[in-house]
């Protein structure tokens, strides 16, 4: 029986392996393409429909051309959502999710989490201060130097 509960699980988490425009969902799958591309992970943990913070972050970071363009060529982009409308993740992914926050001891959204192909964490940032893209986009920088 456990057997089929993991096998199912893993499948679910397949089927789920993306959030959307480049956004991965799972981060071995995310280390496994950034070792594959010689890239950064950048795991997001965002309360997408709530938490007003994270919702600026996408809007004026996330969202923009300029960072959309650096990401293609240097990240690969994790999303872990943690939404209120429980319709938007499945359980497993909500599972994995919560796991995922743990172990990176998150306690706060957003938290953006910058990590090397083997998993190195490289920098921590909770919240988001309003900063420009260009701004955010040199932080990323130095902290993968």
């Amino acid at each position: 029986m456990k057997k089929v509960i993991a096998l199912t699980t893993l499948f679910a988490l397949s089927l789920s392996l993306t959030a959307g425009e480049g956004w991965l969902t799972n981060i071995e799958k995310a280390k496994e393409v950034a070792k594959k591309e010689g890239k950064t992970v950048l795991v997001e943990f965002t309360g997408s429909d709530w938490c007003p913070p994270c919702k600026a972050l996408k809007k004026n970071v996330f969202n923009s051309d300029e960072f959309k363009a650096y990401a293609k060529k240097n990240l690969v982009l994790v999303e872990l959502d943690f939404p209120r409308d429980k319709s938007k993740v499945t359980k497993e992914q909500l599972a994995y999710n919560r796991e995922q926050a743990k172990a990176f001891s998150v306690r706060g959204y957003p938290t953006i989490i910058l990590m090397d192909a083997k998993g190195k964490e490289l920098t921590k940032k909770v919240g988001y201060g309003r900063t420009t893209v260009t701004k955010y986009i040199e932080s990323l920088k130095k902290a993968a130097e």
